[in-house]
């Protein structure tokens, strides 16, 4: 019975969703931007993680901007494992936008407002401003309320200290309120921001830490404040240039962020967002921060859209296009002509192409034991070899998918860790790629709409 309830608590502390990149922690560099065989969720591909760690170096000293980088390699190689890695290794302030090249086709909007929007998501304003505060140390609350309800507001006083001063303080009803619903209670360290009203709790004084025997985790001693009461701080906040144009371009602009449904954006108000912008930048209150864009499966744009990215990069405000591609030489989608991996020779001229290699036995293994600990599942060593195995001869993917599905026929028949008899069942029950195209040229004259021929070459297949 305890141990139901153990294995319970577990299930419910546990409730992160696991995704096929979730293990990604960063891009394993070392200082010197070498990559390490395995670190941060990465493993192998070191050339092509180091070129990508290059470009992250100049990308967070601002260096660059309108770049492109093209992440070509086979399917399952880690193509975009090396842009979420980027993502995770520029942190929170440099914005990073993901969308896959079909997107664009299944919005409610022209392709080119699509891609300017995107573009747009991936160009960061750090906008400093100074606000007022008073912060200091909560001597003493007194709220008086009226005896008939209604018939007054509610007044009161809030006597605040430093280490230098002592100042009280009248309330008002909002005051009284905001104070009410931060639970302040003398002995408090509170911050109020002048121009809003806004009361933060910042701690509780480590002068009144003995008031009570116990106290919860929760609970944060900090210091008396020294010096003035009042006091000029810095404020900075980080937005992107399409937050400012979805703001700005209807009245209830800011619903429309959090809904989704931003619409098509007028140009007049984008050229007004650059102009106030530059202003600030010019009187030193703002500062570009140009992120990056990742479009996953670009040879799924068309000529239109190459276009408009041969103009959009030579911008001043562009972010870092990064994109991404599992194609050789095939039609560039909108035209008759071909191309090296589905993209127009002008375009391929400006970008700086990263080729990924197709993993190892021995990387296979490392990646698979990643997965395994991501997924909570324990495997022994002979099943790991022939899961290694199926992941060399089939697909890396195919491999990964199979692990959860391991688990659970090994959770049937009720056993500690996946065996080989595990793997072997799930591997009968789901077939691989190759497996399901050998059983349709041996059954195809027994499915409905079939138009392969006896003879095919490798031309007539792909395009079918």
């Amino acid at each position: 019975m305890a141990d139901l309830k153990v294995s319970e608590m577990k299930d419910l502390t546990r409730i992160e969703r696991i995704g096929a990149h979730s293990h990604i922690r960063g891009l394993g560099l070392d200082d010197t931007l070498e990559a390490r065989t395995v670190s941060q969720g990465m493993v192998g591909q070191k050339a092509a993680r180091k070129a990508a760690g290059v470009i992250l170096q100049m990308i967070k000293e601002g260096k660059i901007a309108g770049r492109a980088v093209l992440l070509a390699g086979q399917p399952g190689t880690g193509k975009t494992a090396i842009a979420m890695g980027m993502a995770k290794a520029l942190g929170q302030e440099t914005p990073f936008a993901m969308m896959a090249g079909s997107e664009i086709f299944s919005l409610e909007m022209s392709k080119t407002e699509a891609l300017t929007q995107a573009f747009r998501k991936a160009i960061g304003v750090r906008i400093k401003e100074e606000t007022e505060i008073i912060e200091g140390e909560v001597v003493e609350i007194q709220i008086d309320r009226p005896a008939a309800t209604g018939a007054a507001s509610k007044t009161g006083k809030v006597t605040l200290k430093t280490t230098d001063m002592e100042t009280v303080y009248d309330l008002g009803t909002k005051m009284i309120e905001a104070l009410s619903k931060e639970k302040v209670q003398s002995g408090d360290v509170i911050a109020i921001d002048k121009a809003s009203g806004k009361v933060s709790k910042l701690g509780r004084s480590f002068a009144r830490s003995r008031d009570y025997d116990a106290m919860g985790p929760q609970t944060r001693f900090v210091q008396c404040p020294d010096g003035e009461l009042q006091k000029r701080k810095e404020v900075v906040h980080v937005v992107t240039l399409h937050e400012i144009d979805v703001i700005n371009s209807r009245t209830q602009g800011f619903l429309a962020l959090f809904a989704g449904d931003t619409g098509e954006i007028r140009p007049e108000v984008r050229e007004q967002i650059n102009s106030k912008v530059a202003e600030w930048r010019e009187e030193g209150k703002a500062e570009i921060i140009p992120g990056v864009l990742f479009i996953d499966e670009v040879h799924m744009l068309d000529i239109e859209c190459f276009s408009f990215l041969n103009r959009a990069l030579e911008n001043e405000m562009a972010p870092i296009l990064v994109v991404a591609t599992n194609r050789g030489i095939t039609r560039i989608r909108g035209t008759n002509y071909r191309s090296p991996h589905g993209i127009p020779i002008d375009l391929l001229d400006r970008l700086l192409i990263i080729s990924t290699q197709p993993y190892t036995e021995e990387e296979i293994r490392r990646i698979l034991d990643i997965r395994c600990e991501e997924e909570d599942v324990e495997m022994s060593e002979d099943a790991r070899e022939l899961l290694t195995k199926i992941g060399h001869e089939t697909s890396l993917r195919y491999a990964i998918h199979l692990i959860t599905a391991a688990a659970l026929a090994c959770q049937k028949r009720k056993g500690k860790e996946v065996e080989i008899e595990d793997i072997s069942r799930v591997y009968s029950l789901f077939i691989d790629v190759k497996r399901s195209t050998q059983f349709l040229m041996e059954y195809q004259e027994q499915f409905m709409f079939n138009e392969v021929p006896d003879q095919l070459n490798d031309e007539q297949m792909v395009e079918g």
